[in-house]
């Protein structure tokens, strides 16, 4: 039997299609944003935290569901995300190489040397938050490697492949680049995968089948089909839902997810 799909739902802005306004902002919003995608399948919410308001968010979308709450923007430095931390967060994004991004009206270039991800490696096993690894490119599976090797990790590792992403971290988001990568990925590893455009609608569903997890949302593509918005994040999630299910493979909820990526509470 397949293991159970993990759908990862961000309700972020959307960074390269500014038609798209369908996603929430405040903390009362988020909250609801996640709670309807909880309700259509999706059991981790990747989420950017209101600054000044992160414990708000986390408690606000824990007394909804049991969602597991992912803390987002891996660009910002370490030193700026204490309050994150605060926040206490099931899992934080981290970024396993430097972060050089190429948005509309927006750039990202930003250092994140293995120093900085041996100290998140530290700060999660002291505050018992799992780290999501995002993995740009090959440089990333290599830095993870170093990070296990060191002792500073415990299984399974989650990462998410991120494809299709604009700047000098893109990867084309084709079916060679998810099949190759994947290969030198190492063991005890609990793979998502993230695909920025209208080539998600190919990329995921072959995620699917290979027994991978997805994202989906507004951050990674808010549309529905090429031409129709999504009215909101969970028909994202509901879409994604009725593909997988099509496809025969059924969907985990929290408590199942949870034991896949293995987190304790």
């Amino acid at each position: 039997m397949r293991e159970k799909l993990i759908v990862t739902v961000t309700v972020a802005n959307a960074w390269i299609f500014p038609e798209a306004k369908n996603y929430p902002t405040t903390p009362e919003e988020i909250a609801e944003t996640v709670y309807k995608c909880y309700q259509e399948g999706a059991s981790i919410a990747h989420v950017h935290l209101p600054k000044g308001k992160e414990k708000e968010t986390v408690d606000l979308i824990r007394e909804k569901c049991d969602i597991i709450v992912q803390a987002g923007m891996s660009s910002d430095p370490i030193e700026e995300r204490k309050a994150v931390f605060d926040a206490n967060p099931d899992m934080i994004s981290v970024i396993l190489n430097h972060h050089d991004e190429y948005f509309h009206e927006i750039q990202v270039n930003r250092l994140h040397p293995r120093e900085e991800l041996e100290r998140y490696c530290k700060i999660c096993r002291e505050k018992k938050i799992k780290p999501e690894f995002e993995v740009w490119h090959y440089g990333s599976i290599w830095n993870l490697n170093y990070l296990i090797n060191k002792n500073l990790l415990d299984k399974p590792y989650f990462l998410t492949m991120f494809l299709g992403w604009p700047g000098g971290t893109w990867s084309p988001p084709t079916a060679d680049e998810l099949l190759h990568r994947i290969k030198y990925i190492p063991d005890d590893c609990v793979c998502s995968v993230s695909v920025m455009g209208k080539e998600q609608k190919v990329i995921l569903p072959l995620a699917i089948g290979l027994g991978l997890h997805v994202r989906v949302g507004t951050e990674d593509y808010p549309y529905l089909k090429e031409g129709v918005l999504a009215k909101d994040n969970s028909e994202l999630v509901r879409n994604i839902v009725r593909i997988a299910r099509e496809m025969g493979r059924e969907i985990a909820d929290p408590s199942e997810a949870r034991k896949i990526v293995g987190l304790r509470r």
